[in-house]
């Protein structure tokens, strides 16, 4: 059965969705929100002049927008399927194709009604450095299922479907470097990536606003073990990058809260008592239930 997407969509594209549904067998969903792709939606100031006073190495790389089929990516929710808070300190996620920038772009832009083969990143890196915007910040892309981010303050996730693990993605944002032409297939390693990438990485990671230390790999927040992306990373040169990079906020992780009326669903008032606020940036911790849950 497919039917058209439910009452816990947001009130407007950029807002978050409540909490997930607890169907045992949620149907699958055509999402036929009509979504903003503007420009501005994806960074600040995209779609703008390049100033001319950046030197060489911190200017604009070139952008585009390609968005993904909207089966392939969902909204941020307020409150994971336990009523718990979603939130969590924004992180970046990094990854690599193993395919080229087409066939990837292929994929994201079809539909995928089965939840095994939804699946994307927020932003592509070409090899010739393009910046590919597929997934608009606010949302949440479907970059690192049965995954977690482990730090000094402990262990982050978020459960936001009761048939898949806890994952980042409520609170990640995904980029994807394209494989070289040698990292096309399994092998453990590859001959790395281009100057351009590390450059456009550096800059893209830079209009964040995420703190290094929540830079992270697919590889470091799998829980499978099966993930090894991005292969043949060189850290130390990307750092070197993102240290000269001048540092903004124009690519802001979140998502408006809901209407307080909406909030939350299932019993005692929300301790936040407004309604345009930034869920990933600025909230306070929600209190959670209890620390084993998911």
């Amino acid at each position: 059965m497919v039917e058209v997407a439910s009452n816990l969509r947001p009130e407007s594209s950029t807002t978050c969705a409540i909490i997930p549904s607890l169907a045992p067998d949620p149907p699958a969903i055509i999402d036929i929100r009509v979504e903003d792709f503007s420009a501005a939606r994806f960074r600040q100031g995209l779609g703008r002049l390049i100033d001319s006073l950046s030197n060489e190495n911190t200017a604009d790389p070139p952008e585009i927008i390609a968005p993904a089929n909207p089966t392939n990516y969902g909204d941020r929710f307020f409150f994971d399927i336990y009523g718990n808070s979603g939130y969590y300190p924004p992180i970046v996620v990094l990854h690599e194709t193993v395919a080229t920038v087409n066939q990837t772009l292929n994929f994201f832009q079809t539909p995928h009604l089965d939840e095994d083969d939804q699946v994307s990143y927020h932003t592509l890196i070409s090899l010739l450095g393009e910046i590919i915007y597929m997934v608009p910040p606010d949302k949440r892309a479907f970059g690192a299922g049965n995954s977690i981010f482990a730090n000094q303050d402990g262990e982050e996730a978020v459960q936001t479907n009761p048939h898949y693990p806890p994952s980042v993605n409520n609170f990640a944002y995904h980029i994807s470097l394209e494989s070289p032409d040698d990292g096309l297939n399994n092998g453990r390693t590859h001959s790395g990536y281009t100057e351009a990438q590390y450059r456009s990485l550096a800059w893209l990671v830079a209009k964040t606003g995420v703190p290094e230390d929540r830079i992270t790999t697919h590889k470091r927040v799998d829980r499978s073990g099966d993930r090894m992306d991005p292969r043949s990373f060189d850290k130390d040169y990307f750092l070197a990058w993102y240290q000269i990079m001048p540092k903004d906020q124009a690519i802001f992780i979140g998502c408006a809260a809901p209407p307080v009326s909406l909030q939350p669903p299932f019993g005692s008032p929300s301790p936040l008592g407004i309604n345009e606020l930034p869920l990933i940036q600025t909230y306070p911790n929600l209190p959670r239930s209890s620390p084993s849950n998911p």
